[in-house]
């Protein structure tokens, strides 16, 4: 079995966030370092930045599912054709709307309560 089987993260998303992640936490070290609340936030917001790229980048197919894929979705720079209906068990689908299925559950009905049994919490005293 090949090790290229499964290459969670190997796709433009992924090293794409990876890349402004680091460099966001390079800014928030530096703030930390210097003492610099700007550029702790600065680096912060970067790094926030980051993930939203990501997770765009995900969707419009650039990130692929972790797991086993086929030969032809090995490659890096191989546009995911499923993004658009969504992953299944993937959190940013889930995020977004994507790969669910659309269900209308029904709450089963409460049991009818019948003649002469008492109800709970009413005040039940003998006739006369």
């Amino acid at each position: 079995m090949s090790a290229h089987l499964y290459d969670e993260g190997h796709t433009i998303a992924g090293w794409t966030g990876f890349g402004i992640a680091t460099v966001g936490s390079g800014l928030v070290g530096l703030g930390v370092c210097t003492a610099s609340v700007v550029a702790v936030v600065g680096g912060l917001a970067v790094v926030a930045g980051g993930a939203l790229v990501t997770w765009v980048l995900h969707l419009s197919g650039w990130g692929k599912p972790p797991g086993v894929r086929p030969h032809g979705q090995w490659g890096m720079r191989v546009r995911d054709t499923a993004a658009r209906d969504g992953h299944s068990g993937c959190v940013s689908c889930r995020l977004a709307g994507r790969g669910r299925t659309r269900t209308t559950a029904v709450a089963p009905a409460a049991p009818a309560v019948g003649e002469g049994e008492p109800v709970l919490g009413a005040d039940v005293r003998p006739s006369a």
